[in-house]
């Protein structure tokens, strides 16, 4: 009987511990902060919070006025307004970090998008994506995402796929185009979900 009720002892501890180890799990996964957690500044200078993204698809992309990429700024539009209204948007976010191809300010990033590409989706002020100076968002992005997600910034027009729940799930390099299938069905896969 003494056997018993120790076993019966380490029985209910042990299920004390796995429910301590499961809330504990829980509440870390319920908290990792995806995009959501990330507040920047507009292209016109005031804060704007990824979480007003909240529940949507979303793809983050560092772009260059002066790349040979540049020209991506069309497609990106196009899928833009062919998605937006089933929850995806497009969050723009101009960097110099690469061959000095961004060199101009937010207000002149934001007149050559609109003139030259019409541009509609969210822009947000000029960051760092590389280096000592990285935007939060962007050491997020290359360091804490995950494999095949992680990994530094090689150029301008580098693309991340975001689900609903601000979590990434793909990355596209920036010989990718936006309006590849690989792209493309990325996003309508998230769409569905």
């Amino acid at each position: 009987m003494r056997r018993s009720y120790l076993q019966r002892l380490g029985t209910v501890r042990g299920y004390l511990l796995f429910g301590a180890l499961f809330t504990m799990a829980t509440t870390l996964f319920a908290a990792a902060p995806g995009i959501y957690s990330f507040t920047l500044n507009s292209i016109d200078g005031k804060p704007a919070p990824l979480a007003d993204y909240k529940g949507k698809v979303v793809l983050v992309v560092n772009v260059a006025s002066q790349c040979g990429y540049t020209p991506q700024y069309s497609a990106l539009e196009a899928i833009y307004e062919k998605y937006k209204d089933q929850g995806f948007v497009i969050l723009g976010f101009p960097a110099n970090n690469f061959g000095a191809q961004e060199p101009g300010t937010n207000e002149e990033i934001k007149t050559f998008c609109t003139r030259k590409y019409s541009v509609t989706f969210p822009m947000y002020s000029k960051i760092s994506v590389k280096g000592a100076d990285q935007a939060p968002l962007y050491a997020y992005l290359t360091k804490e995402t995950g494999p095949g997600i992680t990994g530094e910034i090689k150029w301008n027009f580098t693309k991340f796929l975001v689900d609903r729940n601000g979590k990434v799930v793909q990355r596209f390099e920036p010989a990718v185009k936006p309006d590849s299938k690989e792209v493309v069905s990325g996003i309508e896969q998230q769409l569905k979900q």
